[in-house]
C-alpha cells in the first residue's frame, strides 16, 4: 500500500523560485517566464516570506499605460494605480503574504486557496521561512491513487479498527474513487462514523454505505462486491 499524503509538505514543490524586495519589474517578469510560474514569493534577507507578486500585480502597468481613468475609477482602484507606477517587488507585492504551514493538512490548504481565490500558496515553516510552494494541481494529485490502493487502506485503517467483531463481514469495493461499504455489522450506530473516516482518506471521491444490522436482510451479496 502506498503512503497516503496527509500534509502539505508531502505534495508541495521544491525548490521554489523567489525574488527579493529590491527585484525590478522586468526581473520579476523574466523570472516568471523562465520558471513558467504565475506568481513568486518575495523574501526578506533572512528568508522569511514577506509578500507575493503575481501576474495580477503586474498587469496594471500595461492596463493603465495609455488610460485616462475618471476620478471615480481612480478612487475605486487606488491600489491598482499604485501598482501601475511601481518599479520593485516591494511596491508590487500583495501583503501580508497568504501562506500555509508545511505541516498543515491538505484540506486546510485547499480551503485557503478557495477562500482567497488563489492558484498557489508559499509553504513556510514555523518561523515563516520558505520551504516550498503548493498549487491546486499538487492538492489534486491525491485523486490519482488507484482504486485498489484506496480499498487496501480503507480495509486496514478503517474496517479492521472500527469493526472489531464484524470486520470479516464488511466488504470494501471502490470504483473510480467512490467507495462502497457493504455487509452485516453488529452496531449500525457505527455507520456514520465509518462514512466519515472513509471520506477522510485522501483520494476518496464519495462514500456509499450498504451496511445493515444483525436482524436486517443484507442488501449486497458477497459476490456483488470485491473483497479487498
Amino acid at each position: 500500500m502506498h503512503h497516503t499524503p496527509h500534509s502539505v509538505s508531502e505534495v508541495m514543490t521544491r525548490p521554489v523560485v523567489a525574488v527579493s524586495p529590491e527585484a525590478g519589474f522586468k526581473e520579476i517578469v523574466a523570472t516568471m517566464a523562465r520558471w513558467k510560474v504565475s506568481a513568486v514569493p518575495v523574501l526578506a534577507g533572512d528568508g522569511r516570506v514577506v509578500g507575493v507578486v503575481s501576474e495580477a500585480d503586474l498587469l496594471p502597468k500595461e492596463e493603465f499605460r495609455d488610460a485616462d481613468p475618471s476620478r471615480l475609477e481612480q478612487l475605486r482602484r487606488l491600489d491598482d494605480l499604485r501598482k501601475a507606477g511601481a518599479l520593485t517587488a516591494e511596491d508590487l507585492m500583495s501583503v501580508p503574504a497568504i501562506t500555509v504551514r508545511e505541516d498543515a493538512p491538505l484540506a486546510r490548504a485547499a480551503r485557503t486557496m478557495t477562500r482567497g481565490k488563489l492558484k498557489r500558496l508559499p509553504v513556510v515553516d514555523g518561523e515563516g521561512m520558505l520551504r516550498g510552494i503548493v498549487s491546486r494541481g499538487d492538492l489534486l494529485k491525491v485523486f490519482l491513487r488507484s482504486d485498489e490502493d484506496l480499498a487496501e487502506e480503507i480495509r486496514a485503517e478503517v474496517v479492521e479498527r472500527l469493526f472489531l467483531v464484524s470486520r470479516e463481514n464488511v466488504r470494501v469495493s471502490v470504483t473510480d474513487g467512490v467507495v462502497t461499504l457493504s455487509g452485516r455489522i453488529g452496531d449500525t450506530a457505527l455507520v456514520p462514523v465509518a462514512a466519515r473516516l472513509v471520506r477522510a482518506v485522501e483520494g476518496v471521491v464519495d462514500v456509499e454505505c450498504d451496511l445493515v444490522g444483525p436482524g436486517a436482510p443484507a442488501t449486497t451479496s458477497p459476490s456483488a462486491a470485491s473483497r479487498l
